[in-house]
């Protein structure tokens, strides 16, 4: 095979402490799974569990059995510490107010720089 045939992919994983990515060459038609094996991430991160751990390309999941195109990075995801919902019913309980951004904190202050003009009229 000639090296003109091969594509480019990147395998990626990360963990709190440390992160990496595999640059590896590949044969057209590589599939997730195979570009997993082939990276040695598995034997870098014994943590991963192919059977438990969600895959994706470029942040959208996908099956071990998707064909690779160049330039695409495989991404191995953790499982999640906490449940989203949870977390957020939890937040709620302790009162605590998720901001949205400076639309909303710009909308409080209009809202009690009004209030204060109304009462000095």
């Amino acid at each position: 095979m000639v090296d003109d045939e091969l594509i480019t992919v990147e395998v990626a994983y990360a963990r709190p402490d440390e992160q990496r990515i595999v640059e590896l060459q590949v044969p057209p038609g590589t599939t997730v799974g195979q570009a997993i094996e082939k990276s040695g991430i598995t034997e870098l991160f014994p943590e991963i569990d192919l059977a438990k751990n969600k895959v994706g390309i470029f942040g959208k999941l996908t099956k071990q059995d998707a064909v690779l195109q160049a330039g695409d990075r495989v991404e191995i995801y953790r499982p999640l510490i906490a449940d989203p919902k949870e977390a957020r019913k939890k937040r709620a309980a302790e009162g605590k107010v998720m901001r949205k951004g400076a639309r909303a904190a710009n909308a409080a202050k209009e809202k009690t720089t009004g209030e204060e003009e109304a009462g000095q009229a």
